[in-house]
């Protein structure tokens, strides 16, 4: 019966081990998946950061060519056309 009991013990043991690990382990998950989600959010914030300075360098890049600069006069007749195209299906609209 002792070598029972023994084995009995020393599974227990290894039992109480593993559920100690297995605990251990859920705390570090879940703080992973916590700090992945402030890193998520993070990320989103910083898209929206870039995409408003693009928007930003764009109507800058159109205000400097009208102001005459070359470099982009190609892009801002082309955006200019866009804009006269959307003003005149939206009176096209109104018309009908």
């Amino acid at each position: 019966m002792s070598k029972i009991e023994e084995t009995v013990s020393v599974l227990e043991t290894k039992i109480n081990k593993v559920l100690d690990k297995q605990e251990l382990l859920k705390q570090a998950n879940l703080k992973l998946q916590q700090e992945l989600q402030s890193t998520q959010s993070m990320l989103q914030a910083h898209k929206a950061t870039i995409v408003t300075w693009e928007e930003k360098y764009e109507a800058l890049k159109i205000a400097n060519s009208m102001l005459g600069s070359d470099e982009n006069k190609r892009e801002t007749k082309l955006k200019i056309n866009t804009l006269i195209r959307e003003i005149d299906h939206c009176i096209a609209q109104l018309s009908d």
